[in-house]
């Protein structure tokens, strides 16, 4: 496979291609999850690929789609129904990092035990913002400053008591999670692995076995024993693997521009097929920062920003001078971006 032909295949997998309206559920049941630190770039990153946001709005207000600590113990956006089992897959591994960051931020475990309990009380009837929760745990003499706040939320999510739910003042909220769901074990768990790393390949492939324990934070181990367990369903070429019946990818995809952190940027160990190395510290220059990038033909050309506003504004910077066709392709993903901003519930 050519360099040319795996970015086209990735770009096509992750839904880039679309050129029609599409529901923001299946969106995120294809990727499996939208990294969700900031909702505003996860919104973004819905509307690449074509989903409405009015209708992103509503599956984030009747619970469709939730938002939790799980891959890599990072914070993803993903479908309800895919939600129990990575949950059970994902927190038990996260819950170690957790703890040591509380007690760094100074909060024992007897307090964490009862920030959460407070949590969840507050939560038995509506949704609330992190700030409004923070005042509760606050009053209750248990530290919030710093990160200690955010890790104690993360905790409440990774024991399967809260997720992020719905917008609240154009802010995300957190909901009471009613249905807890059980921990995985044995062929339960085995079954969850392998649907896993069939669910990555559909949105991400093709793939190495180390791109999917990347993404996912489960071990090789784990990822090797879901690869095995799909013979009749996988192709191989080299090291990359794929869904045997993927079909051909477009020979030419159409511009973008990707908001800070896509998934086109974060599902997989490396990024140089889609960002030219010449411009990696453009568009990652360290410190956890990964930048919006606008891109032609799935290639990052150049980074943009967006300044909110009664009338967005898109600002384009390409890395070089771009052909008239593209900067016009861009242009109108600019004039998309500013209906979908103008249209947002915050």
């Amino acid at each position: 496979m050519t360099p040319d032909e795996l970015r086209r295949a990735r770009f096509a997998a992750q839904g880039l291609a679309a050129t029609r309206r599409r529901a923001p559920a299946d969106v995120v049941r294809e990727l499996l999850g939208v990294q969700a630190q900031d909702v505003r770039s996860t919104r973004l990153a819905l509307r690449a690929r074509r989903a409405p946001a009015a209708e992103i709005d509503t599956a984030l207000a009747d619970g469709t789609l939730v938002g939790s600590w799980l891959m890599r113990g990072t914070l993803h956006l993903v479908h309800r129904d895919d939600y129990p089992a990575l949950w059970a897959l994902t927190a038990p591994a996260a819950l170690t990092t957790n703890q040591r960051r509380l007690g760094e931020e100074g909060v024992p475990p007897a307090d964490a035990d009862r920030a959460v309990t407070i949590i969840e009380q507050a939560l038995h009837a509506d949704p609330l913002r992190r700030s409004e929760l923070a005042q509760l745990v606050s009053a209750a003499g248990v530290r919030t400053e710093g990160q200690a706040m955010p890790h104690i939320l993360m905790l409440a999510a990774l024991r399967g008591r809260v997720v992020l739910g719905p917008l609240r003042d154009g802010r995300p909220a957190f909901v009471r999670n009613r249905d807890q769901p059980p921990p995985l074990v044995g062929e339960a768990r085995a079954a969850a692995v392998t649907d896993l790393v069939r669910r990555y390949l559909r949105g991400h492939g093709p793939a190495t076995a180390a791109d999917i324990a990347t993404w996912s934070g489960l071990g090789l181990r784990d990822v090797r024993a879901g690869l095995s367990a799909l013979p009749d369903e996988l192709r191989a070429d080299g090291d990359l693997i794929d869904i045997a019946d993927r079909a051909a990818a477009p020979e030419s995809g159409p511009a973008r521009l990707l908001p800070a952190f896509d998934p086109y940027l974060l599902g997989w160990r490396e990024r140089s097929f889609a960002v030219p190395d010449e411009h990696r510290k453009q568009v990652h220059p360290g410190g956890g920062i990964l930048r919006a990038v606008a891109t032609v033909e799935g290639t990052a050309v150049g980074t943009w920003t967006l300044r909110r506003g009664a009338r967005p504004t898109v600002r384009i910077e390409p890395f070089q001078p771009l052909a008239p066709e593209a900067a016009a392709a861009l242009n109108d993903e600019a004039e998309d971006v500013v209906r979908f901003e103008s249209a947002a519930a915050y």
